[in-house]
């Protein structure tokens, strides 16, 4: 493997042992959700997650850069970032900048994630032209560069078609050496997963149409026969990419009545009905034994490392029977 990509040593601990994150979208708990969601945070490390994520989705919720500085400032242990940061809403000057920030004050705990965008609301929001994919995808690559570049020793220039800097340098450069672990989101064969078995930490497959539709073992193996495929043409160990999985919304409940209850409460319309078409596949409503079952079997097809997002920062019942009764029982 090249040495630009050395093994992280965050890819190498999962190796053996699947790892968890919990991320919380853009919904929030109304307007006292900034201190909710330093409070959640605080309760996923007490549990023992390896990582807390704000979604990017700073048109309708959260701007997750800078609650994930103040949550630096008094977690200790817990890893860092957003799956993912979407490369259309900052420069990538501005990413490179933001990042190595966050890596210095959590002391080494970023995990940076990177990817073309799906919310075609929220391009409208922010007026940034909804691309095709193909041309999306190559704004990431140009993004990488960028990234990468301004992390160097010396200044750098790059003039591509979707992005371009002059002299740039970040300074000082992330506090992980030689850069925190990345994640490239998306299950696109042809393009997105050749960008990941070439600049990437980490594989990031979505459940949701919109995003890839990763949502059975069998699509897991496909994608991840695919990955395996680029990694071989670039001379790269499939073994040094994290495979990991990402649920659009968990909503979890000891039994069937409370979770009915819930899923009325965060759904009123219904699961089916309010994420259909590109949306397909987005929520995952459960019983503790029921959301082993699900996660279990993306596991055994090849699934490493599995991030839950909630609906809600305030829903510690998931939080928390995700922690105790679901992590300790898959294998």
């Amino acid at each position: 493997m090249s040495s630009t990509w050395p093994l992280s040593p965050w890819v190498e601990q999962h190796h053996n042992r699947i790892g968890f994150a919990l991320q919380v979208g853009p919904k929030g708990v109304g307007a006292d959700r900034s201190n909710q969601l330093i409070k959640t945070g605080l309760l996923a490390e007490a549990l023992g997650y390896d990582a807390f994520l704000i979604g990017d989705h700073p048109a309708r919720g959260p701007e997750p850069w800078l609650h994930l500085a103040a949550l630096s400032s008094v977690a200790r242990r817990i890893r860092l970032g957003s799956l993912v940061n979407c490369i259309h809403y900052r420069h990538p000057l501005m990413l490179a900048r933001l990042a190595a920030d966050l890596d210095h004050l959590s002391e080494g705990r970023l995990i940076l994630g990177l990817g073309i965008g799906w919310d075609t609301d929220e391009f409208a929001n922010f007026a940034i032209p909804f691309l095709p994919a193909r041309q999306r995808q190559a704004a990431l690559e140009e993004s990488l560069a960028i990234i990468r570049g301004v992390w160097g020793d010396r200044p750098f220039s790059f003039h591509g078609r979707h992005f371009q800097v002059e002299n740039a340098q970040v300074v000082p450069s992330p506090l992980q050496r030689p850069s925190p672990p990345l994640i490239i989101a998306g299950g696109g064969e042809r393009v997105t997963l050749r960008q990941v078995a070439q600049y990437a930490d980490a594989c990031n497959f979505l459940a949701f149409e919109s995003a890839g539709g990763v949502r059975t073992p069998d699509d897991v193996r496909r994608k991840l026969a695919a990955l395996r495929r680029h990694c071989e043409v670039l001379d790269r160990p499939y073994e040094s990419i994290l495979r990991t999985h990402m649920t659009g919304w968990l909503i979890l409940a000891e039994d069937e009545a409370r979770l009915g209850r819930k899923v009325a409460e965060y759904v009123p319309e219904g699961i089916e009905q309010r994420f259909s078409g590109a949306l397909s596949g987005f929520a995952v409503a459960a019983t503790p034994p029921q959301a082993v079952a699900h996660y279990q079997a993306l596991a055994d097809a090849g699934i490493q490392y599995f991030v839950i997002q909630l609906p809600d920062a305030a829903d510690q019942e998931t939080i928390r029977l995700f922690a105790e009764q679901v992590i300790p029982n898959l294998r």
